[in-house]
């Protein structure tokens, strides 16, 4: 088991739809530690830098669209594996086949729009979350 740290966002539908303290309570009750918090309206500069990854793909703007349209919240949690631990406790990407008692299965649902609302962002890997921490909380470096 290695301790690491990943970047969870509660995005704008989570926090719109009132779920911040969900998404806080399960990582404090899987024995996360809490290492930074914010909210959060990202900007388009901020936002294409965090999903570079998928610049030209057809998803691309509209992703970008929806993470601009409302504040988010910003989670640096760290923690025993944590980066697979809170990927398992968000559930697979469509919250339509995301298992009952993840985040997604137990609170998203398909909106039939052009991007997945599916409520929470977590890092993929340790060199995903260094980038991505380095996004949203410069001011931790």
């Amino acid at each position: 088991m290695m301790k690491e740290r990943t970047l969870v966002l509660v995005k704008p539908d989570g926090v719109e739809r009132g779920l911040v303290g969900e998404v806080i309570s399960r990582l404090e009750k899987k024995g996360y530690e809490i290492s930074a918090l914010k909210m959060v309206q990202a900007d388009r500069s901020m936002l294409s830098a965090h999903y570079e990854e998928h610049e030209g793909k057809p998803f691309y703007e509209p992703l970008v669209e929806y993470m601009g349209s409302g504040p988010s919240v910003a989670i640096v949690v760290t923690g025993e594996d944590v980066i697979e631990a809170f990927r398992v406790m968000a559930g697979t990407t469509d919250p339509t086949t995301a298992a009952p008692g993840s985040i997604r299965g137990d609170h998203g649902r398909n909106w039939g729009e052009s991007v997945v609302k599916n409520i929470v962002h977590g890092s993929d890997s340790t060199l995903s979350a260094e980038r991505e921490i380095k996004i949203w909380f410069p001011e931790l470096d």
